[in-house]
């Protein structure tokens, strides 16, 4: 079941700029509105994987998700958004590149 993170507020541990996240990022062949409003957090997604960041701080600051408190959700959001990233990177972005022609 996919659940709606509150907009991001500036309390510890919540995330600075996320916009709200479904748990899975949708599973489509195109690039999605949902893609493009989070095309930031993917970036900060992709950059952090490349860093060897750990899991569960990037679900912190990333998600708001406590990894100490919801292991499980915390990084299947995390992986679930990592892996439409990388797709956006290897594959998605053909679609942008269309759509931009039309």
């Amino acid at each position: 079941m996919d659940r709606r993170a509150a907009p991001a507020q500036a309390l510890p541990g919540a995330p600075v700029t996320t916009p709200p996240f479904d748990d899975c990022p949708p599973r489509s062949d195109h690039v999605t509105a949902y893609d493009k409003r989070h095309f930031v957090t993917y970036l900060r997604l992709l950059e952090a994987a490349k860093e060897q960041a750990d899991w569960r701080e990037v679900a912190l600051i990333l998600f708001g998700l406590d990894a100490a408190a919801e292991p499980d959700r915390a990084r299947a959001v995390h992986d679930a958004h990592l892996a439409r990233a990388r797709w956006m990177t290897e594959t998605g972005y053909r679609d942008l590149l269309e759509q931009g022609r039309k």
